[in-house]
């Protein structure tokens, strides 16, 4: 039986990835409460969704900063990998979120189409600064944080991305409105943004179900990582392999390895973890070797 594993490598990432949520969720849950103010008294659906969104934004963060800090728990015998894997929810919830957010802007769109109401262009000057707040907000977290392979904060900045383009559909709305008093372009804009924010929400749940499903990690082959261990001296066949992610660069292997009679087991145990570190980023494998007779005893005994 082997076993290896490094839990330390992303420590750095873990911890610029925190302050990076936490700045970001007081800039943003501040400016949500001048859009919603602004929403109201200008009755502007684009800024009212954009403010909409900024909330979901808000708890986006705080939800992706608390998955941060309930990941730091320890290990314990009813929980044996922690609560890493709660950033995965945390991104799931997320993803939902952007769904359901994109939906009911949908709906309010519809309802704008049939009656349009009167806009206040004052929406335009509110959505510029909702913009500039926006655009510093995805800076830090791409600067700061693991946007590209940690899914929590992935979900996390496609909240902000989304708003940021809401932010731009309203702008675009009231420059339409201020000139040209065309007030569908409130609603238009609305539908744009929304359609947007739910190829992101898709993305992001569809990216979590499957780790939480204990899918295959999406950069890691399957067939090559079996290939590549199966022509290691000494090794005869592979079985019950599995190749699954406890969370965001975390992903995890095991297997059965029949081996020849004579083979230095240690070896071989060093030769399969290096290719599976080196060549495909699993940090924790666990291998069980078997003897060839081990393994034609077993098959005689599931025959009988």
């Amino acid at each position: 039986m082997g076993h290896s594993h490094d839990h330390g490598h992303g420590h750095h990432h873990h911890t610029n990835n925190k302050k990076a949520l936490m700045l970001s969720f007081f800039i943003i849950f501040g400016y949500m409460i001048v859009e919603i103010i602004g929403g109201l008294l200008t009755n502007s659906l684009a800024l009212l969704s954009d403010a909409g969104h900024m909330f979901s934004d808000a708890f986006a963060l705080g939800l992706s900063l608390f998955a941060f800090k309930l990941s730091e728990r320890m290990a314990s015998p009813s929980k044996t990998f922690g609560y890493k894997r709660f950033e995965i929810v945390a991104a799931f919830i997320n993803g939902i979120t952007l769904i359901a957010i994109s939906v009911y802007i949908f709906w309010e769109a519809y309802h704008r189409f049939l009656e349009p109401p009167t806009v206040s262009p004052t929406m335009l000057w509110i959505a510029i600064v909702g913009f500039v707040v926006n655009i510093v907000v995805a800076l830090i977290l791409m600067l700061s944080g693991d946007t590209e392979d940690n899914l929590n904060m992935k979900s996390a900045f496609l909240h902000v991305l989304g708003d940021l383009l809401g932010s731009v559909g309203a702008i675009v709305a009231g420059v339409l409105i201020l000139f040209f008093d065309w007030y569908l372009a409130d609603p238009i804009a609305s539908i744009l943004v929304a359609i947007l924010i739910l190829i992101s929400g898709f993305r992001v749940t569809k990216d979590s179900i499957h780790i939480l499903m204990e899918g295959t990690p999406i950069n890691v082959s399957f067939e090559k990582v079996e290939n590549l261990l199966v022509k290691i001296d000494g090794v005869i066949s592979i079985h019950d392999l599995h190749l699954w992610t406890i969370t965001s660069n975390f992903p995890a292997f095991s297997c059965h390895m029949i081996v020849e009679r004579e083979v230095n087991r240690d070896e071989l145990l060093k030769k399969a973890s290096k290719i599976l570190h080196d060549q495909f980023g699993i940090h924790h494998s666990t291998i069980q070797i078997e003897g060839i007779d081990a393994n034609i005893e077993n098959h005689e005994d599931s025959c009988n």
